[in-house]
């Protein structure tokens, strides 16, 4: 049988992951990436010596006790890079000068959070058990859920049991009613801060699904950050034998008789595929690069309906100082600050600052790498830049802010500065193509969350989309299962059964 070849638009987690599985088994893959590097999302870059980790805060699955291990194997992530485990989740200091200590294990946590409010000890006795059962059970990943058949709907619901009764109690809870349900003021305050940068309507599923992979020690650190990461997986796709052409901007994906058969380049360049997956932002892909010709109501409804997950501006300082005494957290430290403080359109009344006192590969000896993600107004930002020197002007006032604020917890601090970065939600959608600069696709909301979104367009064959815009909840685990699942479907449509491998 003559090979047959793909064509993926972008060179981001799921990108990478759909090529390699598509290497596995049998297809001729070419990826092209607009940027010089892999990752999108999943990236870092070097200033002055220190390396600033991007969006990625934890890997889910990165160590043995849950199915994910097992694709991060296939993908050649694990065990080539070390991951790095934490003892806290999140550290919320309070004005009253308690601390809420989210502990990663399960026991220590339901512990502390009785000795903070012990009033509201069966509601912690509830959140913990609700917690173990998806140490024990785990949403399947190994079949993609569009091909499920009967019997395999029926089989899941014999065997887990247990976490479908617990996804149905916490999936249509928020984060801020779960917290509404806790009688102390302080536990209640820090278990809306512990949600970190996602909205109230989080729902208390993720964070559930969030702790029980900490709790087993599988939601580690990659050292080196996000772009170690991506780089696992491109090394892993170039030795599967797939290629990856860089600096290469998809202008247009093409189309023949209803069927999508390779992509137009900016530089006029034509590639011809079998193919066509677009592993790119859901709305250029749909209404830049196929034009909005292939849509339905129940496609636009996703624009028109659904919430996009908040932009960020990220400040990351490289500093002469090692914060020994502070232990690490996978999400940071929160405390309040001193008053409210507008920050480039936006009030912030406390500070989330992530100190990378576990990683010393982000920074030179003796220093440390700290960043801080802060609520942004995308089209604050955007009106902003339609004067480059306002524009500039804006990001120093906001270095300028923040190094204020971390000097009412860590003082000293704005004289050990050695590099600052400020990357707005236009640095995010100019590098990422990602629409309004989310940091996620759809916000993760009892609405969105794991709601399935279509991987096909109407009228167009040989087509698929992958990636966080089709798997809400995102985060980069989701990313990589987004690909391996959208390869699972080609196979289906070849009549091939799919296969994996393990370096």
């Amino acid at each position: 049988m003559t090979e047959k070849n793909i064509i993926i638009v972008g060179a981001g987690i799921a990108g990478l992951s759909a090529g390699c599985y598509g290497q596995m088994n049998g297809y001729k893959v070419h990826i092209f990436e607009q940027n010089n590097s892999p990752g999108g999302l999943c990236t870092s870059w070097d200033r002055r010596g220190f390396t600033i980790n991007g969006g990625l805060a934890f890997l889910g699955g990165s160590g043995p006790g849950t199915d994910f291990f097992h694709i991060w194997k296939e993908l050649g992530v694990v065990p080539g890079i070390r991951m790095i485990d934490f003892d806290y989740f999140i550290i919320v200091e309070g004005e009253s000068g308690k601390t809420f200590y989210l502990h990663t294990n399960l026991d220590k946590l339901g512990k502390h959070m009785k000795d903070l409010a012990p009033e509201d000890e069966k509601q912690i006795q509830k959140f913990i058990c609700g917690i173990q059962v998806f140490t024990k059970y785990q949403v399947p990943v190994e079949k993609a859920l569009e091909l499920y058949t009967p019997w395999d709907k029926i089989k899941f619901v014999l065997t887990c049991f247990p976490l479908i009764r617990a996804i149905a109690k916490s999936k249509n809870v928020t984060i801020k009613q779960f917290a509404d349900r806790f009688k102390n003021p302080f536990l209640r305050d820090a278990l809306l801060k512990a949600k970190a940068v996602f909205s109230d309507d989080l729902p208390l599923l993720a964070f559930q699904m969030f702790l029980a992979w900490s709790h087993l020690k599988s939601a580690g650190f990659p050292e080196g950050g996000g772009l170690q990461l991506s780089r696992a997986l491109e090394k892993r796709f170039l030795e599967l034998g797939g290629k990856i052409h860089y600096d290469s901007h998809v202008f247009k994906i093409l189309v023949k008789k209803g069927y999508a058969c390779g992509v137009r380049l900016d530089d006029g360049s034509e590639h011809g595929s079998d193919y066509v997956i677009s592993a790119s932002d859901l709305r250029k892909t749909i209404f830049d690069l196929l034009e909005g010709k292939y849509i339905n109501d129940k496609i636009q409804g996703y624009f028109d309906h659904l919430p996009v997950a908040p932009s960020v501006v990220m400040v990351a300082l490289g500093l002469a100082r090692k914060f020994r005494e502070l232990p690490s957290a996978a999400v940071g430290i929160v405390y309040p600050l001193k008053s409210p403080i507008i920050i480039a359109g936006k009030e912030v009344k406390h500070l989330r600052p992530m100190i990378y006192n576990f990683d010393d590969t982000l920074a030179p000896e003796g220093k440390t790498l700290l960043r801080v993600v802060l609520p942004a107004d995308y089209d604050y930002w955007k009106t902003v830049e339609e004067n480059q020197i306002q524009y500039e002007k804006e990001k120093k006032e906001v270095f300028e802010k923040v190094i204020q604020l971390l000097e009412q917890r860590f003082s000293g601090i704005s004289s050990q500065v050695e590099m600052f970065d400020v990357a707005t939600p236009l640095t995010l959608e100019h590098y990422t193509g990602n629409w309004r600069g989310s940091i996620i696709g759809w916000d993760a909301t009892t609405e969105t969350f794991l709601k399935p979104i279509s991987k096909t367009l109407p009228g167009l064959q040989n087509f698929w989309m992958t990636g966080q815009w089709v798997e809400p909840g995102g985060g980069v685990p989701m990313a990589a299962l987004s690909g391996r699942n959208i390869i699972q479907l080609v196979a289906k449509k070849d009549k091939k059964p799919f296969v994996t491998k393990i370096p």
